[in-house]
Protein backbone atom coordinates (compact mmCIF):
# COMPACT_ATOMS: atom_id res chain seq x y z
CA UNK A 1 0.00 0.00 0.00
CA UNK A 2 1.46 3.30 -1.05
CA UNK A 3 1.49 6.24 1.16
CA UNK A 4 1.58 9.77 0.16
CA UNK A 5 2.85 12.26 3.25
CA UNK A 6 0.87 15.31 2.27
CA UNK A 7 3.18 17.84 4.50
CA UNK A 8 6.58 17.23 5.25
CA UNK A 9 9.43 20.20 5.32
CA UNK A 10 12.50 18.04 3.83
CA UNK A 11 13.84 21.28 3.17
CA UNK A 12 14.28 22.09 7.05
CA UNK A 13 17.94 22.28 8.38
CA UNK A 14 17.08 19.57 10.49
CA UNK A 15 17.40 17.32 7.83
CA UNK A 16 20.95 18.68 6.49
CA UNK A 17 23.07 16.05 7.81
CA UNK A 18 21.55 13.01 5.88
CA UNK A 19 18.64 14.55 3.56
CA UNK A 20 19.89 12.52 0.86
CA UNK A 21 19.98 8.88 2.62
CA UNK A 22 16.52 9.95 3.85
CA UNK A 23 14.71 11.35 1.03
CA UNK A 24 15.96 8.41 -0.92
CA UNK A 25 14.80 5.38 1.57
CA UNK A 26 10.97 6.51 1.52
CA UNK A 27 10.03 4.45 -1.57
CA UNK A 28 11.50 1.33 -0.21
CA UNK A 29 9.40 2.35 2.68
CA UNK A 30 6.69 2.86 0.95
CA UNK A 31 6.22 6.44 0.72
CA UNK A 32 5.93 6.51 -2.61
CA UNK A 33 4.84 10.91 -2.81
CA UNK A 34 5.69 13.77 -0.18
CA UNK A 35 4.71 17.01 -0.49
CA UNK A 36 7.40 19.68 0.67
CA UNK A 37 5.75 23.11 1.37
CA UNK A 38 7.56 26.13 1.12
CA UNK A 39 7.68 29.12 4.81
CA UNK A 40 9.31 32.18 2.79
CA UNK A 41 10.68 32.19 -0.35
CA UNK A 42 14.40 30.77 0.29
CA UNK A 43 12.65 27.88 1.83
CA UNK A 44 9.53 27.60 -1.15
CA UNK A 45 12.90 27.48 -3.59
CA UNK A 46 14.77 24.78 -1.71
CA UNK A 47 11.32 22.68 -1.81
CA UNK A 48 11.07 23.23 -5.54
CA UNK A 49 14.91 21.85 -5.66
CA UNK A 50 14.06 18.68 -3.76
CA UNK A 51 11.18 18.04 -6.13
CA UNK A 52 13.28 18.79 -9.13
CA UNK A 53 15.46 15.89 -7.67
CA UNK A 54 13.15 13.31 -6.28
CA UNK A 55 10.60 12.02 -9.01
CA UNK A 56 8.36 11.21 -5.32
CA UNK A 57 8.85 14.89 -4.00
CA UNK A 58 6.83 17.44 -5.16
CA UNK A 59 6.24 20.86 -3.68
CA UNK A 60 4.10 23.60 -2.16
CA UNK A 61 5.13 27.67 -2.45
CA UNK A 62 3.77 30.38 0.17
CA UNK A 63 4.84 32.70 3.08
CA UNK A 64 4.13 31.38 6.69
CA UNK A 65 2.85 33.74 9.08
CA UNK A 66 5.70 33.05 11.86
CA UNK A 67 8.00 33.99 8.65
CA UNK A 68 5.94 37.21 7.00
CA UNK A 69 7.15 39.72 8.88
CA UNK A 70 8.55 42.37 6.27
CA UNK A 71 7.35 40.75 3.19
CA UNK A 72 7.52 42.78 0.27
CA UNK A 73 6.16 42.84 -3.24
CA UNK A 74 8.89 40.97 -4.31
CA UNK A 75 8.22 38.21 -2.29
CA UNK A 76 4.89 37.67 -3.75
CA UNK A 77 6.63 37.80 -7.04
CA UNK A 78 8.65 35.17 -6.67
CA UNK A 79 6.22 33.20 -4.95
CA UNK A 80 3.64 33.54 -8.06
CA UNK A 81 6.71 32.88 -10.48
CA UNK A 82 7.41 29.33 -8.34
CA UNK A 83 3.64 28.16 -8.59
CA UNK A 84 4.57 27.89 -12.66
CA UNK A 85 6.62 24.98 -11.45
CA UNK A 86 5.58 21.65 -13.12
CA UNK A 87 5.74 20.50 -9.91
CA UNK A 88 4.41 22.53 -7.74
CA UNK A 89 0.82 21.70 -6.78
CA UNK A 90 -0.13 24.50 -4.13
CA UNK A 91 0.42 27.42 -2.21
CA UNK A 92 1.66 26.54 1.27
CA UNK A 93 2.20 26.62 3.61
CA UNK A 94 -0.10 29.72 4.63
CA UNK A 95 -2.53 31.20 7.32
CA UNK A 96 -2.16 32.36 11.02
CA UNK A 97 -0.22 31.82 13.99
CA UNK A 98 -1.24 34.05 16.71
CA UNK A 99 0.46 31.64 19.74
CA UNK A 100 4.00 33.38 19.50
CA UNK A 101 4.35 36.77 20.81
CA UNK A 102 6.91 37.49 18.64
CA UNK A 103 4.57 36.64 15.26
CA UNK A 104 4.16 39.28 13.35
CA UNK A 105 1.09 41.84 14.13
CA UNK A 106 -2.33 39.75 13.49
CA UNK A 107 -3.27 42.56 10.83
CA UNK A 108 -0.36 41.94 9.12
CA UNK A 109 -0.43 38.53 9.38
CA UNK A 110 -4.07 38.67 7.87
CA UNK A 111 -2.90 40.59 4.78
CA UNK A 112 -0.26 38.40 3.66
CA UNK A 113 -2.99 35.17 4.52
CA UNK A 114 -5.88 37.20 1.93
CA UNK A 115 -3.12 37.93 -0.77
CA UNK A 116 -1.75 34.42 -1.22
CA UNK A 117 -5.83 33.34 -1.08
CA UNK A 118 -6.38 35.68 -4.09
CA UNK A 119 -3.30 34.20 -5.99
CA UNK A 120 -4.96 30.54 -5.25
CA UNK A 121 -8.05 31.52 -6.47
CA UNK A 122 -6.36 33.21 -9.89
CA UNK A 123 -3.94 30.56 -10.55
CA UNK A 124 -6.82 27.46 -9.53
CA UNK A 125 -4.42 26.14 -7.18
CA UNK A 126 -4.82 24.44 -3.38
CA UNK A 127 -3.86 26.00 -0.22
CA UNK A 128 -2.38 24.30 2.44
CA UNK A 129 -3.22 26.20 6.06
CA UNK A 130 -1.74 26.78 8.81
CA UNK A 131 -3.67 27.87 12.30
CA UNK A 132 -2.60 27.74 15.61
CA UNK A 133 -4.37 29.47 18.33
CA UNK A 134 -6.16 31.76 15.62
CA UNK A 135 -9.55 29.41 14.29
CA UNK A 136 -12.08 32.25 14.08
CA UNK A 137 -10.22 34.53 11.82
CA UNK A 138 -8.88 31.48 9.89
CA UNK A 139 -12.06 30.45 9.07
CA UNK A 140 -13.93 33.80 8.50
CA UNK A 141 -10.96 34.36 6.22
CA UNK A 142 -10.88 31.54 4.16
CA UNK A 143 -14.79 31.33 3.91
CA UNK A 144 -14.11 35.24 2.20
CA UNK A 145 -12.80 32.97 -0.77
CA UNK A 146 -15.49 30.46 -1.75
CA UNK A 147 -13.53 29.50 -4.87
CA UNK A 148 -10.43 28.33 -3.09
CA UNK A 149 -10.11 25.33 -1.40
CA UNK A 150 -7.38 23.14 0.48
CA UNK A 151 -6.29 21.39 3.83
CA UNK A 152 -5.96 22.75 6.95
CA UNK A 153 -2.79 20.95 7.82
CA UNK A 154 -2.68 19.45 11.46
CA UNK A 155 -5.85 20.40 12.00
CA UNK A 156 -6.32 21.78 15.76
CA UNK A 157 -10.19 23.45 15.35
CA UNK A 158 -13.20 22.28 17.05
CA UNK A 159 -15.59 19.74 15.74
CA UNK A 160 -17.65 22.37 14.77
CA UNK A 161 -15.20 24.59 12.63
CA UNK A 162 -14.32 20.82 11.21
CA UNK A 163 -18.50 20.63 10.17
CA UNK A 164 -18.06 24.09 8.61
CA UNK A 165 -14.56 23.57 6.49
CA UNK A 166 -15.93 19.68 5.14
CA UNK A 167 -19.16 21.35 3.80
CA UNK A 168 -17.36 23.32 1.68
CA UNK A 169 -15.03 21.07 0.35
CA UNK A 170 -11.77 21.62 2.20
CA UNK A 171 -9.88 18.45 3.73
CA UNK A 172 -8.19 17.95 7.16
CA UNK A 173 -4.93 16.72 7.68
CA UNK A 174 -4.12 14.41 10.43
CA UNK A 175 -0.30 13.90 12.03
CA UNK A 176 1.65 12.70 15.06
CA UNK A 177 -0.16 14.43 18.08
CA UNK A 178 -3.30 11.69 17.26
CA UNK A 179 -1.17 9.34 18.97
CA UNK A 180 -0.52 11.59 21.62
CA UNK A 181 -2.13 10.33 25.53
CA UNK A 182 -3.65 14.18 25.59
CA UNK A 183 -5.42 14.12 21.91
CA UNK A 184 -8.96 14.76 23.32
CA UNK A 185 -10.34 16.61 19.94
CA UNK A 186 -8.74 14.60 17.82
CA UNK A 187 -11.08 11.87 18.25
CA UNK A 188 -14.54 13.73 17.80
CA UNK A 189 -12.92 15.67 14.36
CA UNK A 190 -12.18 12.70 12.75
CA UNK A 191 -15.73 10.89 13.42
CA UNK A 192 -17.49 13.72 11.74
CA UNK A 193 -14.78 13.63 9.32
CA UNK A 194 -15.70 11.52 5.75
CA UNK A 195 -13.08 8.89 4.59
CA UNK A 196 -12.85 11.03 1.62
CA UNK A 197 -11.43 14.44 3.10
CA UNK A 198 -8.76 12.70 5.34
CA UNK A 199 -5.12 13.25 4.59
CA UNK A 200 -1.87 12.22 6.60
CA UNK A 201 0.69 14.09 7.37
CA UNK A 202 3.91 14.35 8.86
CA UNK A 203 5.33 17.76 9.48
CA UNK A 204 8.74 16.59 9.55
CA UNK A 205 11.10 16.84 11.21
CA UNK A 206 8.13 18.23 13.84
CA UNK A 207 5.08 16.05 15.32
CA UNK A 208 6.26 12.64 15.68
CA UNK A 209 4.10 10.22 16.74
CA UNK A 210 3.81 7.77 19.73
CA UNK A 211 6.12 5.62 20.13
CA UNK A 212 9.05 7.59 18.76
CA UNK A 213 7.61 10.90 20.06
CA UNK A 214 10.52 13.55 21.23
CA UNK A 215 12.69 11.99 18.13
CA UNK A 216 12.99 13.47 14.75
CA UNK A 217 9.84 12.72 12.39
CA UNK A 218 10.12 11.44 9.19
CA UNK A 219 7.29 9.98 6.41
CA UNK A 220 8.89 6.65 7.55
CA UNK A 221 6.62 7.27 10.59
CA UNK A 222 3.32 7.48 9.50
CA UNK A 223 1.70 4.36 9.40
CA UNK A 224 1.35 4.81 13.04
CA UNK A 225 -0.68 8.14 11.86
CA UNK A 226 -2.71 5.54 9.28
CA UNK A 227 -2.74 3.14 12.23
CA UNK A 228 -4.89 5.91 14.60
CA UNK A 229 -7.03 6.59 12.12
CA UNK A 230 -7.87 3.04 11.06
CA UNK A 231 -8.77 2.32 14.28
CA UNK A 232 -10.73 5.28 14.92
CA UNK A 233 -12.63 5.12 11.99
CA UNK A 234 -13.15 1.51 11.75
CA UNK A 235 -11.45 0.29 8.73
CA UNK A 236 -8.17 -1.73 8.17
CA UNK A 237 -5.16 0.49 8.57
CA UNK A 238 -4.60 -0.61 4.54
CA UNK A 239 -8.06 0.58 3.74
CA UNK A 240 -6.95 3.99 5.55
CA UNK A 241 -3.47 4.07 3.83
CA UNK A 242 -5.42 3.46 0.38
CA UNK A 243 -8.07 5.83 1.16
CA UNK A 244 -5.16 9.30 2.36
CA UNK A 245 -3.32 8.40 -0.61
CA UNK A 246 -6.30 8.58 -3.14
CA UNK A 247 -7.17 11.78 -1.11
CA UNK A 248 -4.07 13.34 -1.31
CA UNK A 249 -3.73 12.62 -5.15
CA UNK A 250 -7.22 14.28 -5.71
CA UNK A 251 -6.79 17.22 -3.32
CA UNK A 252 -3.43 18.30 -5.21
CA UNK A 253 -5.00 17.64 -8.84
CA UNK A 254 -1.81 14.17 -9.01
CA UNK A 255 -4.17 11.97 -10.34
CA UNK A 256 -3.28 12.08 -14.12
CA UNK A 257 0.46 12.10 -13.16
CA UNK A 258 1.13 9.22 -10.81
Amino acid sequence: MPIFDTHAHYDSGGFNADRDEVLSALPAAGVELVVDPGCDVPSSRAAVALAERYPHVYAAVGIHPEDCGGCTDADFDAIRELCGHEKVVAIGEIGLDYYWKENPPKEFQQQVFRRQLELARELGLPVIIHDREAHGDSLAIVLEYPEVRGVFHCFSGSPEMAAELLKRGWYLGFDGPITYKNAKRAPEVAAITPLDRIVVETDAPYLTPVPFRGKRNDSRYLPFVLEKLAEWKGVTAEEMTDIAWENGLRLFGLEAKI
